[in-house]
């Protein structure tokens, strides 16, 4: 099969390196486990992108790195640029960070947005995503803006045979503004155009929950629109005024489905002197304390499909400090994770 001549559209895993205390597992790092695993031409082809390389092989399930470098649908969306930069970062903070488990760690590479054509690079997430979920991998998607996850949710989506998932997400903002494109505003409601169009007598089947929701950063429109697309939403208040465990109960309650879950996580819904490098800082926000809880109540489900990282900025970050929690919150899913997914396949 003929490959397509794009190759910047895909980057395969770059190298890793870190902190090294000595040869063997009892002195594990991401950067001394991690593999590459290199997307195939096949997989190219359906995504305009070309490595010219074989796939390497994957021996078993585990957890799939995937980077989208992107600030397209940050500009689309009036917002400040950098979040392209994400990925490399978060690698990066990620890297030295101790392992205490035997699973499989894979880096599949990055998608590129090229110049303003976002719509092809989604094509690619999806195309990414979806194959490496039918391999039975929990994918991390580093992003990149929040566009980053209409791409990535629909490649878990059509890797699952188009049945929905049910979709948490930890942010400032719904995300579910209408426009004539994409941007970083509107990958919630391209994707329940998307699913209401495969099941149109099941207005249910989008699932959408938002736990963080800032009131002041979100218009009476998008209010509406959440009410009008049965979106569950707690807001950052309410999260605030309990303490860290009552919100690891909130995300629990929202987690009810049996459906496979899509956790997003937007770390613009930190507060500004936690999480400094964000494409738009929040003013309140919701301490890590709580976000970790509730997204490790999540994990702890056993039924993650795929995660989201997005809008770190590393242009406006201080020492590494957003890279830093995301790197800790990304450990902290994966192990939780796994403990709850170690006897059974996922």
């Amino acid at each position: 099969m003929n490959t397509v001549s794009a190759p910047e559209l895909y980057t395969p895993a770059p190298g890793w390196s870190g902190r090294d205390d000595g040869p063997g597992r009892a002195h594990a790092r991401w950067h001394s486990v991690i593999s590459s695993a290199t997307m195939s031409a096949d997989a190219a082809d359906a995504t305009t992108a070309t490595t010219g390389e074989a796939p390497s092989a994957l021996p078993q399930a585990g957890v799939a790195l995937l980077g989208f470098a992107s600030d397209e649908g940050v500009a689309r969306n009036g917002g400040r640029q950098g979040a392209a930069a994400g990925p490399d970062a978060l690698r990066s903070a990620l890297s030295s960070l101790a392992i205490h488990h035997p699973r499989a760690l894979y880096d599949a590479g990055t998608i590129t947005t090229q110049g303003e054509d976002l719509e092809s690079a989604h094509v690619a997430l999806s195309a990414h995503v979806a194959r490496l979920r039918q391999a039975g991998n929990l994918v991390i998607v580093l992003g990149g803006g929040h566009e980053t996850a209409f791409g990535s949710h629909r490649g878990a989506y059509q890797a699952a045979d188009r049945q929905p998932l049910q979709i948490i997400n930890l942010d400032a903002h719904f995300d579910l503004r209408t426009a004539t494109r994409a941007t970083s505003g509107t990958p919630f409601k391209q994707i329940a155009d998307l699913i209401h169009a495969d099941h149109p007598q099941t207005p249910a089947a989008f699932d959408y929950t938002v736990l963080g929701i800032s009131r002041p950063n979100n218009t009476a429109v998008l209010f509406e629109t959440a009410a009008e697309l049965g979106v569950r939403v707690v807001e950052d208040t309410s999260l605030l005024d309990s303490p860290a465990g009552a919100a690891a109960i909130a995300a629990d309650a929202a987690a009810t489905s049996t459906a496979p879950i899509h956790l997003s996580i937007d770390l613009d819904v930190l507060p500004a002197a936690e999480a400094p490098g964000v494409s738009a800082p929040a003013g309140l926000g919701v301490p890590f304390t709580h976000i970790r809880a509730m997204a490790l109540a999540i994990a702890a489900t056993g039924r993650l499909a795929l995660v989201d990282i997005v809008e770190l900025n590393p242009t406006y970050d201080i020492d590494s400090r957003t890279a830093r929690l995301a790197a800790r919150l990304i450990e902290d899913i994966v192990a939780t994770h796994l403990m709850a997914t170690s006897h059974q396949e996922f």
